[in-house]
């Protein structure tokens, strides 16, 4: 299993944002904004490959950019950093008009990635168990997707769970204005992880990969490209 790296207290710049946000003033927010996706919904539209998961990737590739985005906290209380956080994301059972929650490792191989999520999703359709493959690893994150609504706000209030350092993603339902093709996203964030800058940093990326999905959509797991 992975084991996180201690934060060198003595060297790590925000030191006292950390103790802030974590003692005096604990405190997480929220930002939604409206990630530009028309050209990522348009190479979908000539690829196999699901929305969601090429989603969930692309969330996990820029949030494994950034150790703001993997810390968490020992045993001792004491900051630390996962050399890598997997994706927890949600299945919807609509005949029971429940969900589950699954995870996949992340892959940088977004056909690897792929390959291992798709099954997951159609294996655990119907799941009746909240957790269908066990409970998630420590160093997971998650996401959860309303594709039935965009929305152009979205809050999550996590009561006595300061000490959740990782952040949540919530996915809304496209929507077209003029040309352009929009997904809302939300991002909760704890404040002693990550300020604004780091959070408006992640979704710019974030924004910046979908643009160009030519460069890893149609791979396959081994390298090549889907058709060759």
């Amino acid at each position: 299993m992975d084991t996180p790296a201690l934060i060198d207290l003595d060297t790590w710049p925000r030191r006292e944002h950390f103790a802030h946000y974590r003692r005096r003033v604990p405190c997480t927010y929220s930002m939604t904004v409206e990630v530009d996706v028309t050209e990522f919904t348009a190479a979908l539209r000539r690829s196999p490959r699901k929305s969601y998961i090429a989603q969930v990737w692309a969330l996990a590739t820029v949030v494994n950019r950034h150790e703001e985005f993997r810390m968490c906290l020992t045993e001792s209380g004491d900051p630390a950093v996962w050399p890598v956080v997997h994706p927890a994301f949600t299945v919807f059972n609509a005949e029971r008009e429940t969900f589950a929650c699954v995870w996949t490792p992340y892959d940088a191989d977004f056909g690897a990635f792929h390959e291992a999520a798709a099954p997951l999703l159609a294996e655990h359709a119907h799941a009746t168990e909240f957790f269908p493959q066990g409970p998630p690893p420590p160093n997971a994150f998650d996401v959860s997707s309303l594709p039935w609504r965009s929305f152009t706000g979205f809050n999550l209030n996590i009561r006595d769970r300061y000490d959740h350092l990782a952040p949540i993603f919530t996915l809304g339902r496209y929507v077209s204005r003029g040309d352009r093709v929009l997904l809302p996203v939300a991002v909760q964030a704890h404040h002693a992880a990550a300020d604004g800058f780091h959070t408006a940093r992640l979704v710019n990326e974030l924004e910046e990969l979908l643009a160009e999905p030519a460069g890893w959509l149609d791979r396959r797991a081994s390298g090549r490209t889907v058709g060759e």
